[in-house]
């Protein structure tokens, strides 16, 4: 072209020749300039619409500045520069070639993918913007890159990616669409495979090694260690506790941590970074011992404590319920706050487990021993129910002290729940019956204002006393009573009724009113058993008793019988001969002779009677055997019993003597009923001598059948 334009000289003249040659270069440039064909120039000139570039050809080509879609590209053009163009179309009437930068750029980059493609190599470009799914990439022509290929991990912010160039490998091409996929994931995980061999040649453990911190998590930090990743677990950043990572590190920062594991094929690098420094855990319980005070800093307050900072990297915690001696919970808030001096008492050392356990309140006195200075038990104390719970309430007798009144320290009657007598905020009077200030227990009691009305019961009552009872509960082996308010016992299954009973429930009910008779008690335990059945047996003996008490001198059982044979009429059978009347009556020996008979079956009753009481008392003995005491009880009530019946029976044995004599003088009869037994038995007599006679009999034999 330079030689088309060159001028000739004035003293030169051109021949034939040269004309003829400078015509073929012409046509043959012509031929060569045809549109789509990539030419390369060097940039005249940049003026504000446009780019003109010296082709080589007669006329100047010229490049649209929008042509250009980097910017800066734009900017950076100078005259000189080299550039690449595709001719679009020749304008022979102004004069230039209209040439295409853009048209250049992706013929070039199409050249450049399809050889990434092929030969599995990786191309630059750079991301443009965010699209749905993935981003837009300017390899000199616009490619997609996938969300899932834009890196090994997840991306959290999808700006940071925007506008920078990195390289891609094309996993998907097509030159006729002008179509291409990257990924820069592909790209990536082989760079980090080539680092990664050639880092894990490198690592041994207790290595120390530099690196930087890449992000931050809760149970960590990942550091990048020469291309690679290692994870500082958070028990591994400091000897002390923290509760996150971000206490001591950031992003960015750069460190020295050791290598303390490795495992190449699951590329699992685990660092630390307080293994830089001594262990202060090492020696800990010869530096401190428990029950010693020491002096410490809080860097931590939790729900269930405070961590207390005792040097650098040992920490012990305060629990919640060392906080203060109040029964309460207290929030460590609202007594302690972060980087507050404190002094506290150390309660336990743990060096395996690496805890110490300290105390708040254990380094003042507890509030109970100031307390035990001013009252004992037994004394009167007022304070305010602050809680109810089911087993009793909780009594506020000075800040900070209160004392449980048990649920059977409320009263002496049996109540279901302390809400019954007592109230929430309420003002009381109790009785201290004990300071334990070693388990720091209060006991108080409400129902001791009144005295001990077991005390009064034992004092009392006797074994073998009958009382009235009250069925408040039944149970598979007896029931519960009801002596009074206060005061209960326990009937067993033996002891319930004469006969057998299993289920106490078919033959009890709730609030039935018995007598019973108390066959044991037990002051020092407060037992008392009793019995239904003995007290059935005692209700008999004492009704007898009462009978003959209430019967006249001269009665007996025999006047008894008399008065109801008399009363007995005898059939009369029916015989020819007829029977005097004086041979039908009873003769008084007759009737002596019966009711000595009834007499014996009347004893024969007794006896067994008498067994079955003997029986009653052996089995009472046996239950008392275990208790000598009781035993004796027993055995000298059996006796005194015996004796009680022996004089019984001799009473009667003399009142029957009495009877069979006659008296030596008549005794005046008071009543009618007498008169007429003495009438019935002179008739009767008269009757047996006139029948003796009759008979033959002689009244000397007569005589011996009286005596007999």
């Amino acid at each position: 072209m330079s030689e088309l334009t060159k001028k000739p000289k004035n003293n030169e003249v051109m021949s034939e020749e040269d004309y003829s040659d400078l015509l073929d270069k012409y046509q043959f440039n012509a031929q060569e300039l045809s549109p789509g064909k990539l030419l390369k120039g060097k940039i005249i000139r940049v003026t504000p619409s446009h780019v003109l570039v010296d082709v080589g050809s007669k006329s100047e080509g010229i490049i649209p500045l929008e042509d250009f879609s980097d910017p800066k590209e734009a900017e950076g053009l100078k005259p000189g520069d080299d550039i690449e163009a595709i001719l679009e179309k020749s304008n022979m009437k102004e004069g230039y070639l209209v040439l295409s930068r853009r048209r250049a750029m992706a013929q070039k980059a199409l050249n450049n993918l399809e050889t990434a493609y092929m030969r599995n190599n990786w191309i630059i470009g750079k991301v443009r913007q965010k699209i749905r799914n993935g981003y837009t990439v300017d390899v000199g022509i616009d490619t997609f890159l996938p969300d899932s290929h834009a890196d090994v991990r997840p991306i959290r912010d999808p700006g940071k990616l925007v506008g920078n160039r990195f390289k891609f490998k094309v996993i998907k091409f097509d030159r006729k669409s002008e179509n291409a996929v990257l990924s820069r994931k592909l790209l990536l995980q082989d760079e980090r495979e080539q680092r990664k061999k050639q880092v894990f040649s490198q690592l041994t453990i207790d290595k120390h090694v530099k690196g930087i911190v890449k992000s931050l998590t809760n149970f960590g930090a990942f550091v990048d260690i020469g291309g690679v990743e290692g994870l500082l677990h958070i028990s591994d950043i400091s000897w002390g506790k923290i509760n996150h990572p971000s206490e001591l590190l950031h992003s960015g920062q750069e460190i020295e941590v050791k290598i303390l594991n490795f495992n190449e094929k699951d590329e699992r690098i685990s660092l630390g970074y307080k293994q830089l420094t001594p262990n202060p855990w090492e020696g800990i319980e010869t530096k401190y011992t428990a029950g010693e005070k020491v002096t410490g800093k809080v860097v931590s307050l939790t729900d269930f404590g405070a961590f207390i900072e005792l040097e650098k990297g040992v920490e012990g915690l305060v629990h919640i319920s060392d906080l203060t001696w109040s029964r309460k919970p207290t929030h460590p808030k609202k007594v302690l706050s972060i980087g507050e001096e404190v002094m506290v008492s150390i309660i336990d050392i743990d060096p395996k487990a690496k805890r110490i356990s300290l105390g708040l309140k254990q380094v003042t006195p507890h509030p109970l021993e100031v307390f035990q200075q001013k009252y004992s038990p037994g004394s009167h104390v007022h304070g305010t129910i602050t809680s109810i719970t089911d087993f009793g309430a909780f009594m506020e007798v000075e800040k900070g002290i209160e004392g449980l009144i048990h649920i059977s320290d409320i009263s002496w009657e049996k109540i279901k729940h302390p809400s019954i007598k007592l109230q929430v905020g309420s003002e009381v009077e109790a009785v201290i019956l004990n300071i334990d200030v070693g388990r720091q227990k209060l006991s108080l009691g409400i129902k001791q204002l009144e005295g001990d009305i077991w005390e009064d019961f034992f004092k009392r009552q006797r074994m073998g006393d009958l009382v009235n009872v009250k069925i408040v509960r039944i149970a598979n082996f007896g029931v519960f009573v009801e002596i009074m308010p206060g005061i209960e016992g326990v009937v067993f299954l033996s002891e319930l009724d004469e006969r057998k009973i299993e289920d106490p429930n078919e033959h009890f009910s709730l609030g039935d009113e018995r007598l019973a008779k108390i066959i044991r008690m037990n002051q020092a335990e407060k037992k008392i058993s009793l019995s239904f059945r003995q007290a059935q047996i005692e209700t008999q003996k004492m009704e007898y008793q009462k009978y003959m008490q209430n019967q006249d001198g001269g009665m007996t059982l025999g006047d008894l019988m008399k008065d109801e044979l008399k009363n007995i009429e005898i059939p009369q059978k029916k015989s020819v001969k007829s029977v005097s009347p004086s041979e039908t009556e009873i003769t008084p020996d007759k009737k002596i002779e019966r009711e000595a008979e009834t007499e014996k079956k009347a004893k024969g009753k007794t006896t067994d009677d008498k067994k079955t009481e003997i029986k009653d008392e052996e089995k009472t003995e046996a239950e008392t055997e275990a208790k000598p005491e009781k035993k004796l009880k027993a055995k000298t009530k059996a006796k005194t019993k015996a004796k009680t019946e022996k004089k019984t029976e001799k009473k009667t044995k003399t009142e029957k003597k009495t009877e069979e004599t006659p008296p030596a003088k008549p005794k005046p009869q008071t009543t009618k009923k007498k008169e007429e037994t003495q009438a019935s038995s002179k008739e009767g007599t008269k009757g047996q001598e006139s029948k003796v006679v009759q008979k033959g009999e002689t009244p000397n034999k007569e005589k011996k059948d009286d005596k007999s």
